[in-house]
Order: structure tokens, then sequence, then C-alpha cells
């Protein structure tokens, strides 16, 4: 079988990585610009450019592949899906990798263009080409020190930072969502390596369903925070918020024009909401491997720091 991955960043690299060292599959890996790093691992790094009129580039280096596994998004996205149908890919996996579909409204600024990656993907299946969303919760890498960003993921989001989502570890300040039943909102968490082993661990499945659901950990909003508050040994200044205090604080961000608190409110609410909370993680028990435990991860992750 052959797998193109589209994206180099840490997600893309522990797909890469699981490839390599678990499996036989040949594998490519495309990238917008030279990856040396990469390719000094031995592997194949060809460079595309999503926004070329002529799709015939796309669709060359495309070729032969079975199986597309994706971590671009946007416009980047709906080329590589067009040229995939084209050249006969048999499954595509976009670029999901957070809570459930079904959890998501159709209209939301946090969407990113995953609506229409779907939508997309939902009219080529008459080109025989399946697809899966793989849903993992919130990746561990959101409370790292630099946030999502360093590890160069979801940096077009908006939310990338460190402390965008939940708590700033390094200032030791939280904010915790509540359902609408007065609970801290739970929440599916799992590391991007973590991730990485289960999506390669699924491509050798015989069936593929609409979608995977998999996460290391399901937490209440509060235990997160509180799993920090022990790697830190200090107590966290916590603010919580219900549906009403979330809404205000949307109206402040609104009013001050400030995009990144906007989304950051949006965020907490989708929490809320739980939009990052799913029940069944299919693919879990599919797959030979405990995922990693967050205080585990959070304890590697800040060390010496």
């Amino acid at each position: 079988m052959r797998v193109a991955i589209a994206g180099s960043g840490t997600l893309a690299y522990w797909i890469a990585y699981y490839l390599s060292t678990e499996t036989n599959h040949a594998f490519i890996i495309l990238s917008r610009a030279p990856k040396p790093h990469l390719e000094a691992r031995g592997w194949q790094v060809l460079t595309v450019d999503y926004a070329n009129p002529d799709p015939t580039d796309l669709q060359f280096k495309l070729a032969g592949v079975d199986v597309v596994v994706s971590t671009v998004s946007g416009n980047e996205q709906l080329a590589l899906i067009d040229a995939a149908a084209r050249v006969g890919v048999r499954r595509f996996a976009p670029a999901e990798f957070e809570g459930s579909p079904a959890n998501r409204p159709v209209s939301n600024a946090l969407n990113g263009g995953r609506q229409a990656a779907l939508a997309r993907l939902h009219q080529y299946q008459s080109f025989g080409m399946t697809y899966t969303v793989f849903s993992c919760g919130i990746l561990y890498e959101r409370f790292a020190p630099g946030g999502l960003g360093d590890s160069d993921i979801g940096r077009r989001s908006g939310i990338c930072q460190e402390g965008d989502f939940l708590m700033n570890v390094r200032t030791l300040k939280a904010q915790v969502p509540h359902d609408p039943y007065g609970q801290p909102a739970m929440i599916c968490m799992t590391s991007s390596q973590d991730v990485g082993r289960f999506v390669v661990r699924a491509i050798d499945l015989p069936q593929w369903p609409r979608e995977f659901r998999m996460r290391g950990e399901r937490m209440a909003a509060s235990d997160i925070v509180g799993n920090a508050e022990v790697m830190r040994g200090r107590g966290f200044e916590r603010a919580d918020y219900n549906a009403g205090s979330l809404q205000y604080a949307l109206m402040l961000a609104q009013s001050a024009g400030d995009v990144q608190q906007q989304l950051r409110v949006l965020t907490l609410t989708a929490a809320a909401e739980g939009r990052y909370d799913f029940d069944n993680p299919n693919l879990n028990s599919l797959v030979n491997f405990t995922p990693t435990r967050f205080r585990d991860w959070l304890r590697i992750a800040w060390a010496g720091q």
C-alpha cells in the first residue's frame, strides 16, 4: 500500500515515523517547502504548490497512492481532495483531528474549512474514494510550552499559542468551562504522537467507518487543570465560566475588536457545549497499544521549564 501524507508538521512527522517503523508501506510526504530534516531520515518529500492553477503536477505526485492522510487545511486541502479523487485514491483522511464532526455547528468561526472539505469528499464518493474522519479531541500539545504552534500545528487557526485554551501552565491561570448542568465540561484528549500511531494502525484495518474516534484521556476540565497544578506544585488562579459568562466575554471581545480573544472564548464555549467530548472511542479497541496518560505527557513536556 502506498500512502501520501500532506503536511510536514509534528502530526505529519509522527504518522511518517510510525509508517517507517511499524509497517512496510511506502509513503511520500507532500510539503509546500523542502524539508531537509525529514529527507535526512530517508523519507521522500515532494514539494507541491496547492495554489497552482494547473492541477496536473499535484495529480502526478499522487499517482499510484492508495491512501491520503491530510494535515493541511483550507483551499490547500480542497485542491488535494480534487487531485486525489481524479487519480483514483481509494481512502482519504481529512485534516480533522479534534472533536467529532457530529458535535460541530455547520457554521462556526472555528470550522477552519473543515465543513467544506467534508462536503467535497462527500461529492467524490461517486469516484470510488471513501473518506474517514479521525476524531481525537483536544491535542495534548495545546498545553505544551509554546502551544500548538510550537509543534507546527494549527498555526492558521488564530488560537495556537501557549495558554490560548483552558489554561496557561506557565502563568498558573485557568479558565474552566462548565456544561449546561453546571458541571466542568468533559474533554477528550490525545497526544499528537499517539494520534500518529492510531492513524498508522488503522491503515491496515479492512474497513474504515465514516469516523474513527480515539482518545488518550477523557477528563473534566477542572481535572485537566488539577493535573497541571500537581505537576507545577502550585495552585492555579481559576475562573469558572458558564454559558452566560462566556457570552458576556465574547461580547466584550467583539466590542474591543479583539479577534484572538474571540477565538479563545469560542473555543471555551465549544468545550462547554461538548464539542470535544465523545463516547465509544471505537479505534482504541481495534489497536494494540496503550495511549500516553495526560499527566505523564505533561510532566515530560514541561521538564526543565
